[in-house]
């Protein structure tokens, strides 16, 4: 009998036609991307600790390459801990990896959290974070927060002492464009019972947006009059 999927396939295979498709997509392939790259640069199997975990749907890409994979995270029955990201219940210093994905908007204070962050992170060690540039206002409970480039890095930098901090923008202003209004004609269709031509034109707007911003390089960079649906952080901590 074939092993069971892990749970989140949805996330780390996202299909053309969903709304969420654009920033899933670009994440699944850089956290496989890190979670090898972690591997190479430690030089040895490392801890993970996954906070605001949900289902744990990117566990299978660390899998491979980890001594453990631990979920943190508040009322989730699939977490390995019950905490916040302002008060994670483990030591300083316990982990080697951090990921954080999609969760920095929904948290109340920022800045505590990536102090918690550098705290619990071992030296030498890596923060993997991914959150909102432009999205529609999503409560879950709570949606705080919007950044730029600039601000995701000055949250970082003003919190804790990093060796480095990068910040990656995740879709050109063609895609973001073509996501926002994905999300109103989806609306639009479902609403009106036409679940196909929804599908169809989410698809559609998906992909236009990722060709014309391939067409044009300048939509992609963090400039001036940019757009920016989502951002990948990596944070390392000094030895």
């Amino acid at each position: 009998m074939a092993a069971p999927e892990a749970p989140g396939a949805d996330r780390r295979q996202p299909k053309k036609s969903r709304i969420t498709y654009p920033v899933r997509a670009a994440l699944s392939a850089w956290l496989q991307a890190e979670a090898k790259r972690a591997y190479a640069d430690f030089g040895r199997r490392y801890r993970v600790l996954d906070i605001g975990c949900g289902i744990k749907p990117y566990a299978p890409f660390f899998d491979p390459y980890v001594e453990s994979y631990v979920g943190v995270d508040i009322g989730n029955p699939a977490a390995d801990l019950e905490g916040s990201a302002e008060a994670l219940p483990v030591d300083d210093s316990s982990f080697d990896l951090l990921l954080c994905t999609q969760v920095l908007e929904h948290v109340e204070d920022p800045d505590q959290a990536v102090r918690e962050f550098h705290r619990v992170t071992s030296p030498g060690g890596r923060v993997l974070a991914s959150t909102h540039g432009v999205q529609v206002y999503h409560p879950a409970p709570t949606d705080y927060w919007r950044w730029t480039h600039t601000g995701l890095a000055l949250l970082f930098e003003r919190s804790a002492e990093w060796e480095s901090v990068s910040v990656a923008p995740v879709g050109g202003a063609a895609t973001c464009l073509a996501a926002t209004t994905a999300v109103y004609v989806d609306l639009l269709f479902r609403k009106a019972h036409l679940r196909p031509l929804a599908r169809a034109s989410v698809w559609t707007l998906n992909s236009l947006g990722a060709l014309v911003d391939r067409a044009v390089p300048s939509l992609r960079e963090p400039i001036p009059g940019s757009l920016h649906l989502n951002y990948h952080v990596v944070a390392d901590k000094p030895r």
